[in-house]
């Protein structure tokens, strides 16, 4: 059944995704009455749910596609996941699921110790929009432990350097993420004295959005359009012909190189050692332990999800569409990005973490993200 909801999601996807207020796509269990059936569908997500008189005939999901049930899910705006709250700084030794960060971003989370397949040598995982910065970051860049929003400065709390990251690949032209709610304030600029004194950048949302800032009276900010001061604007319609033509990603994801002096232990805090992998199945319950909400659990709603993303850069708002992805109930907040998703029953790794709303959280598979980077546990 679900193979043959896989194969209507690939032929139907951009169809679906040219509709006015469509954010992404994906395959899971149908929603009633804001609870998950065990009825599987093509599912439609959106930033927010609106009433059919609201929309044009033409931005209507269907009921099925060539046979294939159908539903929509509204999921709210998602961010890349970075705050302005406080957190440790760790010393001797540093454990995955703490505050770290490229110097120029405010703050994210150490997934976990991994190492280089080719050569053995520990590295850092985390995802790009933490460790570099978006894309506006090169190797060797310092990172720090705590992040900067957390009071981490260079050169003093330089723990690691930026070795390689998976380029985030934008669309240039026409998908517009929602107004953005408003940034945290910036962390410290650099104290070395080659310091830019420009403001470090946060990572923006995903247009399912993936982060949620935190305000400075550490008061969850409103996370989706809907829930915002801000007016709702739907997202706009395209057609399918440049749904076609949109670049994808498969991941957020970066290494660093640890300092020499700097000790790194090879355990999550609050989890413990990496059991091995696995993969994300429907209904699993899965947990993390991030730099924000530190251990919480949630549960895999949909998989194979298609997700547009939008990203704060040096360059201003972006967008970057995302394939591949699992979601889950929200078990994140902002900072939280880079950290590990675990199967809660066995401890083994299914995902890392890149993002959220209130709503929802989001990973990619961990196997996808190790190929990619050329790392292991």
């Amino acid at each position: 059944m679900i193979d043959q909801l896989l194969e209507a999601q690939e032929r139907f996807q951009d169809e679906l995704l040219a509709r006015s207020n469509v954010v992404g796509v994906a395959v899971g269990y149908r929603e009633t009455g804001g609870e998950f059936t065990d009825e599987l569908a093509v599912v439609a997500l959106v930033e927010q749910k609106k009433p059919k008189e609201a929309l044009r005939p033409e931005d209507l999901v269907p009921r099925e596609l060539d046979g294939a049930q159908t539903d929509v899910l509204e999921i709210g705006v998602m961010r890349a996941q970075q705050a302005s709250t406080p957190r440790s700084r760790w010393r001797p030794v540093i454990p995955g699921g703490v505050s770290v960060g490229h110097h120029m971003v405010t703050a994210g989370t150490l997934g976990a110790l991994v190492y280089d397949r080719a050569t053995g040598e520990p590295l850092l995982l985390s995802n790009n929009h933490v460790l570099a910065n978006s894309n506006d970051a090169r190797p060797g860049d310092p990172i720090v432990q705590p992040g900067a929003t957390d009071g981490g400065l260079s050169p003093a709390d330089v723990v690691a350097h930026l070795l390689r990251f998976q380029p985030l690949l934008y669309v240039e032209t026409a998908i517009q993420p929602s107004p953005p709610n408003p940034q945290p304030s910036p962390p410290p600029t650099s104290t070395d004295g080659s310091g830019t004194g420009s403001e470090p950048q946060g990572c923006f949302s995903l247009v399912m959005t993936l982060g949620e800032t935190l305000s400075r009276a550490n008061r969850p900010q409103a996370l989706s359009v809907a829930q915002s001061a801000t007016p709702f604007v739907p997202s706009a319609p395209t057609s399918v012909a440049f749904q076609h033509s949109v670049p994808t990603n498969g991941l957020d994801a970066a290494v660093a190189r640890p300092a020499p002096s700097v000790q790194f232990s090879p355990e999550v805090l609050g989890i413990g050692r990496i059991a091995g992998i696995r993969q994300p199945i429907l209904g699993m319950r899965v947990r993390k332990m991030g730099r924000t909400t530190n251990l919480t659990e949630g549960t895999v709603n949909l998989l194979n999800a298609t997700v547009d993303v939008a990203y704060n850069t040096l360059a201003g708002p972006r967008t970057a569409r995302f394939v591949g992805q699992v979601i889950t109930s929200g078990l994140s907040q902002g900072g939280d990005s880079g950290a590990l998703v675990f199967d809660a029953t066995s401890g083994q790794v299914v995902g890392l973490l890149f993002g959220g709303s209130g709503l929802a959280s989001i990973f990619t598979p961990i196997d996808r993200v190790l190929e990619a980077l050329g790392v292991r546990f």
